[in-house]
């Protein structure tokens, strides 16, 4: 029998025109949809926007027009968005749709049937944003951690959902159903300090759907959106999965089961919890202004470069993105890898043929480590199973010299594997493998244009060899340049002056993780205080065993900026000191008395 297979995204805020936060959650979904559909999965993805939120209407009066007009706008954008990323959407949900308010309703009533809603006095400091109420242990500095604006101060009498009613079967629930552990750990840590009813109406508001049997009111927004996830499932409720951000976890994981358990509904089976992606370090959304235009980038650089870019992206850690790094990604990878690969095969046969043989290259791909990485939600991990594979091929066309000896065989077996190449790849660039396809399957294959021509950009390299730093290149807060590294610098090699200028913080090594494809380089994982977590890669696997690395305190580059390497997105570098000959190398460690994140000046 066919496996259903249900997957959603969260529904977008239609206040804005989409932004590139957006295009990662529609690709990271449609990869999994597409890879579904690739097991023969009878796939059924629902996308869509929420355009009952409060704040929708707030905009619509800023831009001086009704707001029937103004969603209907700004969802064609999300539409847009999704037609030019090429996701395969099944279903676009608009909870407008009267369809979608007959079940919000509908549910409702069995909540109150049930006995879990009840009318009471609420006050709280409410954040119009998240269109949702706060307690102060939960703001930042006394401001919304999304938003970060000083939420207001509400009274109302008001709906309540008991929520507390659930707490110990969420405790039971969120260690199975949230993924990665982390993020389920984060809600069970506010779920065990104890729940309280939560507020689930809106008095005097003009927009949304009605509360049953109280036209003075209507449902708060995220009880109406979580439950387009029921209405727009056309039969195929439950979900096996819910991709959403971090920043709605809470909704999600606590708030939606217990809605649930309530209506008596079978349970979804995972919500994936993605990180965010930053800009410089902060996060990127509409309402701090720093954010950037996905469907600017498709038009100069193709759905495929974007989407890639995306999805080579951390699913779980929170990721600097920028369309430098994309540029990079697509070069280095999709261009010199895949696409040189692509071009030197197809050329090499048109010119000699193939010859039909067991194919022992293809061999090395390991499509069961792929599954599993893919059923884990680890995609950024899968690609790089997949270019260490294209790696492999690229290696046997230079170990093979088919140019020289026009070998069939070895042809053939670079082309089938080509072939099995833009399969797996397919979930991720389906464009790009669909002409691999075409190019490889023809009676007769010729080199045809390049598949992947290489973006030219300016050279801005800050080049440092041998530890020593250009002067001139930096500013008090960043550097501005890319920074080409080869190894690690010496400490005795730099000059002062240019030490003045970097930003040198205390961290501590939480992880160690191999690299694919890389025999020197560890991806190191720092706690770097008030930072945060960076991820840094770095040349001591002949140095340094795991084990010695892990829990030690380092010295680290905090404001170079992000170079890809091995397909890693490497946030920066650490301090070392190494021979002459540089056949020792040594950490620089501060004592472990001093705090993660203190500067080093």
């Amino acid at each position: 029998m066919t496996k259903k297979f249900y997957i959603t995204t969260a529904i977008d805020y239609v206040n804005a025109k989409p932004h590139i936060g957006h295009a990662f959650e529609k690709v990271l979904a449609d990869a999994l949809a597409r890879w579904g559909r690739s097991k023969e999965k009878e796939v059924f993805f629902l996308t869509g926007v929420d355009e009952n939120a409060q704040k929708n209407v707030e905009a619509a009066e800023r831009a001086g027009v009704s707001v029937k007009e103004f969603i209907d706008k700004n969802t064609a954008s999300f539409v847009d968005l999704c037609s030019k990323l090429n996701i395969s959407y099944s279903d676009f949900i608009r909870t407008t749709d009267k369809s979608h308010a007959v079940v919000v309703q509908k549910l409702m009533k069995k909540m109150m049937d049930k006995g879990d809603v009840y009318k009471d006095v609420y006050e709280g400091l409410y954040c119009i944003g998240c269109e949702t109420y706060y307690s102060e242990k939960d703001l930042v500095d006394g401001k919304c951690p999304e938003h970060n604006k000083e939420p207001e101060l509400r009274k109302e009498e008001a709906y309540f959902f008991r929520l507390s009613k659930y707490e110990k079967n969420l405790k039971k629930i969120i260690p199975k159903y949230v993924v990665p552990k982390f993020r389920g750990n984060e809600v069970l840590s506010r779920v065990n300090e104890g729940l309280k009813d939560i507020c689930i109406s809106r008095k005097g508001a003009k927009w949304g759907i009605d509360f049953p049997g109280d036209k003075n009111y209507k449902i708060w927004v995220w009880i109406d959106a979580l439950i387009n996830y029921v209405s727009g499932a056309k039969e195929n409720w439950p979900a096996d999965t819910h991709v959403i951000g971090k920043g709605i976890n809470w909704f999600h994981s606590v708030i939606w089961p217990s809605i649930l358990l309530s209506v008596e509904y079978e349970l979804p089976k995972k919500l994936l919890v993605h990180g965010y992606l930053n800009t410089g370090g902060k996060k990127m959304s509409k309402s701090l202004g720093n954010v950037i235009d996905p469907i600017e980038l498709i038009n100069k650089y193709g759905a495929d470069a974007v989407r890639y870019s995306l999805l080579r992206c951390s699913v779980f850690e929170d990721t600097d993105y920028s369309e430098e790094i994309l540029i990079t990604r697509y070069n280095n990878e999709l261009a010199n890898k895949l696409g040189n690969l692509v071009s030197r095969v197809s050329g090499l046969i048109e010119k000699n043929g193939v010859e039909e043989t067991p194919n022992k290259l293809i061999k090395k791909l390991d499509e069961k480590k792929i599954d599993k990485l893919m059923e884990n939600y680890e995609i950024d991990k899968a690609i790089n199973e997949i270019f260490a594979f294209i790696d492999k091929c690229n290696e046997y066309v230079q170990e093979k010299k088919p140019w020289e000896t026009g070998n069939k065989k070895v042809l053939y077996e670079l082309k089938e594997s080509i072939l099995k190449i833009s399969k797996v790849i397919s979930p991720f660039i389906p464009e790009s493998a669909e002409k691999i396809k075409k190019q490889f399957t023809n009676k007769k294959i010729v080199k045809g244009e390049p598949l992947f021509v290489k973006i030219e950009t300016p050279n801005e390299e800050l080049k440092v060899n041998n530890g020593k730093i250009d002067k001139g290149k930096f500013n008090d807060s960043k550097i501005n340049k890319s920074v080409k590294i080869e190894g690690i610098m010496s400490a005795s090699e730099v000059n002062f002056q240019d030490w003045e200028k970097l930003d040198l913080r205390v961290a501590e090594i939480k992880r160690v993780e191999d690299v694919v494809g890389a025999d020197k380089l560890y991806k190191l994982t720092l706690d770097v205080g008030e930072l945060g977590e960076r991820t840094i890669c770095a040349g001591l696997k002949e140095f340094y065993p795991k084990e010695k690395l892990k829990g030690k305190k380092i010295i680290y580059f905090s404001n170079l900026k992000s170079r890809v390497m091995k397909g890693i997105e490497s946030q920066g570098m650490l301090l070392a000191a190494s021979t002459e000959n540089h056949e020792k190398v040594v950490l620089i460690s501060p004592e472990k008395e001093i705090e993660n994140g203190s500067r080093i000046g």
